[in-house]
């Protein structure tokens, strides 16, 4: 999972932070030197209790006649976030505000071997 972690990393200068957590377990990074940055242990509690239930929320919606889900983005207050169901949980990509989350999917997806 580290390996990955920097592979998402390198995606983008914007990319602040990266979290995947897979079949139990959580890893995750915070770029160094970003401004604003969240508190670690608020963001371990993002990825194992907020982030999945967003997701199985809008799977379940996206499955009744949306054609399924490939990824939300939330806009925080000093950044937004990436989510994304990867096979056995989810990634989660924050990005810098000025960023546009969007123009990424595709990468991220396809590290994860998921279609955008």
């Amino acid at each position: 999972m580290t390996d990955k972690i920097e592979e998402v990393l390198a995606i983008s200068p914007h990319v602040r932070y990266v979290a995947i957590y897979q079949d139990g377990s959580l890893k995750s990074r915070q770029r160094t030197g970003v401004a604003h940055p969240s508190a670690s242990e608020s963001d371990k509690y993002e990825e194992l209790f907020v982030n999945p239930t967003l997701l199985k929320c809008a799977t379940q919606r996206g499955e009744l006649d949306c054609g399924g889900l490939r990824f939300i983005v939330i806009g925080y207050g000093h950044f937004l976030v990436l989510v994304m169901p990867i096979r056995g949980g989810h990634v989660t990509v924050g990005f810098e505000q000025d960023s546009n989350p969007l123009d990424l999917t595709s990468r991220v997806a396809a590290l994860f071997d998921q279609s955008d």
